[in-house]
């Protein structure tokens, strides 16, 4: 399973975080699953393989189409407010293997959209676009930051360089809806050594991993959609 390449050209049942089901017209996206070699690196690093992900997703973006993405901890890639990409990180137990789902829009329409915060590259002016280009050019960023990432056992110092540059998180309010509807609202202020997201409230400072979160949103009004 490990370095192994799965793409489809037709998502009508996926699976996100927390068992969200989504689904994306026929040939509207980059839809793939990769397999990666975690073996040898320290489980507590693995919360940096989604993060990383998305840093070779919008690099890869970057590169084959101009359009400059951001990233919203810990697994969304942004254009604005919309929603141009998600990852999905999951350890196939029991072997050292983390698997990597990615779901990049590339034609949807508006029309398609299942999620009216969604965008695609089309959306952004970046049509006629040929998907080869693009999953190559995401295979070769993803393989260079997770050799990295295996030589260092974790994030390398470019890699959380990097991440905290494109990062949409860092350094705006957030409300962090907690399992059991519990909240937390303040500062995204860092990202530690294993990938967790550090939240400042008014007293006090809380370092959530992902699997702790059900919701991220900005602070403002309430909207847990």
């Amino acid at each position: 399973m490990a370095g192994s390449v799965l793409l489809t050209e037709f998502q009508h049942s996926g699976r996100g975080r927390h068992g969200r089901q989504w689904s994306a017209a026929p040939r509207s996206q980059v839809a793939m699953s990769v397999g990666v070699d975690a073996g040898g690196v320290t489980p507590d690093a693995w919360g940096w393989l989604p993060l990383l992900t998305g840093v070779a997703v919008r690099d890869a973006v970057a590169e084959v189409t101009g359009v400059q993405a951001g990233l919203k901890w810990p697994n969304d890639v942004l254009v604005g407010d919309g929603k141009l990409a998600g990852i999905l990180a999951e350890v196939a137990a029991p072997q050292p293997v983390v698997v990597v789902g990615i779901g990049l829009n590339v034609s949807l329409s508006a029309d398609e959209a299942p999620d009216p915060r969604a965008t695609s590259l089309a959306m952004l002016g970046a049509s006629d676009l040929d998907r080869n280009p693009l999953v190559s050019a995401i295979l070769r960023f993803l393989g260079e930051r997770v050799s990295r990432w295996r030589g260092a056992d974790g994030a390398d110092p470019a890699l959380i360089a990097d991440y905290r540059r494109h990062s949409l998180t860092l350094g705006r309010g957030v409300r962090a809806i907690l399992p059991g509807d519990r909240r937390l609202e303040g500062t995204a202020t860092d990202i530690d050594g294993l990938g967790r997201l550090t939240i400042t409230t008014g007293s006090e400072s809380v370092t959530v991993a992902a699997g702790d979160i059900t919701h991220l949103r900005p602070a403002g009004p309430a909207d847990d959609a």
